[in-house]
């Protein structure tokens, strides 16, 4: 999967933009259904304006985790009135989530530490 990220200011390395963007896109869609450009939009809110994905990132992770099972689609109709495909997340999708966020906090907290006990040390 190729993963183009417009560098708003930091320059955050591909393999770090991957390894986030599952349970980054999970994490959104636990707030609501949405949609392709609204999820864009709030990963740049989130980001500070330092992280704003592609529709070229976006749109097949939103399929390979369709196909997954950890979201779900449907069209409906935007308030134009022009056809629109929201996004949703599944149970599974939950557990996924659910999963990550450990993940994710064990390495946090991992390299907090050393950054904290690095940063005394400088």
């Amino acid at each position: 999967m190729q993963f183009e990220v417009y560098d708003a200011g930091v320059n955050i390395d591909k393999d770090l933009v991957a390894a986030m963007a599952t349970p980054l896109v999970l994490a959104i869609l636990v707030e609501g259904s949405s949609y392709g450009y609204a999820i864009l939009k709030r990963v740049r809110e989130l980001s500070g304006g330092e992280l704003a994905w592609t529709d070229g990132m976006l749109y097949p992770l939103l399929h390979r985790l369709e196909r997954l099972g950890s979201i779900r689609s449907q069209w409906g109709t935007s308030d134009s009135g022009r056809p629109r495909r929201y996004y949703e997340i599944t149970p599974a999708g939950r557990e996924q989530l659910a999963e990550q966020r450990r993940q994710w906090a064990t390495a946090n907290r991992t390299l907090g530490g050393l950054w904290n006990l690095a940063g005394a040390e400088a």
